[in-house]
């Protein structure tokens, strides 16, 4: 018998044989990347790895994850759709603006997207963002999860255009994406300056943590933009 227990909006912790985290089934039945399904209490959920997801790790690190269930979301960084279907679980009444720039992940994820009609995918640059703002809304939450060597710049851009005032920024840093000499630790102090001080109106960061021992090298960052 597995036992459940809420930890945000939307994400569970399951306990059956082990403790592993979990979003209620927005697409029964179905699985996206060779997750379990769980049947407690007459709900289907979807196992969720933080070992291949940055936003999973943050919610094992205690982060808060500032999602509800009629969020709009902006996803930068979709890849093939593994975490953007955790988040389309969550947000399930709200929308999910899913940004990727590699054409063929994009094939892989538009036939996960034909099937969760909250998930709008976009084939563009990130650092871009004035291309796909004929499709995006403002939004509640911006997560970013991209493999580019200017992310702190990324980030602010979208945030400056897209971000409602009250809304949110996840951000998952990438040392070796910004430089594979210097120690992650280093990176990560200069990229949260530059949050905090190289855009404007800037950044307030709320939380800074790695994501050891799910994700090396990487830094969780949760932020809102300066009053």
């Amino acid at each position: 018998m597995a036992e459940i227990r809420l930890l945000s909006e939307g994400i569970f912790e399951i306990t059956k044989d082990k403790r592993q985290l979990a979003t209620p089934n927005l697409d029964p039945g179905k699985v996206v990347y060779g997750e379990k399904l769980v049947s407690v209490e007459g709900t289907e959920y979807r196992t969720w790895d933080p070992r291949r997801s940055k936003l999973g790790a943050m919610v094992l690190k205690k982060f808060n994850i500032p999602l509800r269930k009629d969020s709009k979301v902006l996803y930068l960084g979709a890849a093939s759709g593994t975490t953007v279907s955790h988040v389309s679980d969550i947000v399930f009444e709200g929308a999910v603006y899913s940004v990727e720039f590699a054409p063929r992940s994009m094939r892989d994820f538009v036939g996960l997207a034909s099937r969760r009609k909250n998930i709008f995918p976009i084939l563009a640059d990130a650092g871009k963002p004035d291309s796909y703002a004929h499709i995006v809304e403002p939004v509640d939450l911006i997560f970013q999860d991209v493999a580019q060597p200017n992310q702190a710049e990324i980030a602010a851009r979208n945030a400056i255009r897209f971000l409602k005032r009250d809304g949110y920024l996840l951000l998952s840093i990438k040392a070796r994406s910004i430089d594979t000499a210097a120690s992650p630790k280093e990176i990560f102090t200069e990229e949260v300056k530059k949050l905090e001080k190289a855009f404007e109106p800037g950044f307030e960061i709320l939380t800074a943590r790695d994501l050891v021992p799910y994700h090396e090298d990487h830094l969780g960052v949760l932020a809102k933009l300066k009053e």
